[in-house]
């Protein structure tokens, strides 16, 4: 496999990082790590009416900022014992653009979960990069203990393409696991259940499904089982709606991200 991780500072990049780091030495996968920010100006520092002292002010403020990022990536790179084989590339842009179109040349992007103290200029946004990529994305919660024991993975099942996708994309995932909850809350497409379940054991994953009725809140039921179960990846096709009628209204996606304890990969 090859992986790209966004490191931007921040504890969930931290733990995104770590997670990326333990598919390595589980799959033998590559891993690359990306700092994507804009630029760290409140004024055009170009202009002509700027004095050279306050743009070389602006210029040490942008500079001890990153500096501040490539040193605890530095920290973490040397912890992990991968000093030689895991380098920080820099890239200027808006951040969820440039790591949605880097991310195109890998087989997933592993991020941080998004946190209100990240630094404005390398916040990311996982679900706007999972809809903008066409890549899988898992989204890592700060804390996350990626070397902790998990027996197996959940699959959120709605028979909807979205889930398809999200079942393709991490289905390598599944098979490192071996074992697989199908959960299934309230409506879902009709056809029956049973050939995902002969899709899952012809990769060689021990499937159960475990259903819900309409009553059941979706995304509560989701992360509910989740920490009763401490699964080691939660499976999910994002936004079968749209993006803006989940923002407005809220949804599956936006519940789950904002509340998971445990790395949710996000297909849409």
């Amino acid at each position: 496999m090859n992986l790209l991780v966004a490191f931007n500072g921040s504890d969930g990049s931290v733990a995104a990082l770590r997670y990326a780091a333990s598919l390595a030495d589980r799959l033998g996968a590559h891993v690359t790590a990306m700092l994507a920010h804009s630029g760290h100006e409140v004024i055009d520092k170009r202009s002509r009416w700027i004095p050279k002292e306050a743009r070389a002010l602006l210029d040490a403020a942008n500079t001890g900022i990153l500096r501040e990022i490539e040193d605890r990536f530095e920290a973490e790179r040397t912890a992990l014992e991968l000093a030689n084989a895991l380098q920080l590339k820099e890239v200027t842009g808006r951040v969820d653009t440039v790591l949605s179109e880097a991310a195109r040349h890998y087989d997933m992007l592993i991020v941080g979960a998004r946190s209100d103290t990240d630094d404005e200029h390398v916040t990311l946004h996982p679900d706007r990069i999972a809809l903008l990529s066409g890549r899988p994305v898992i989204v890592v919660p700060a804390g996350y203990d990626a070397g902790a024991t998990h027996s197996h993975a959940a699959l959120a099942w709605d028979g909807g393409r979205a889930a398809a996708r999200a079942l393709s994309d991490s289905l390598r995932l599944l098979e490192d696991d071996g074992r697989v909850s199908v959960l299934t809350v309230g409506p879902r497409n009709s056809w029956p259940i049973d050939d995902l379940m002969v899709h899952l054991s012809r990769h060689g994953v021990e499937a159960t499904q475990h259903d819900w009725p309409t009553t059941h809140p979706v995304a509560e039921t989701i992360l509910a089982w989740c920490v009763k179960h401490n699964p080691s990846l939660l499976v999910l096709g994002a936004y079968e709606h749209s993006k803006f009628r989940e923002d407005f209204l809220g949804g599956v996606t936006t519940g789950i991200l904002s509340r998971s304890t445990i790395p949710v990969l996000l297909s849409h």
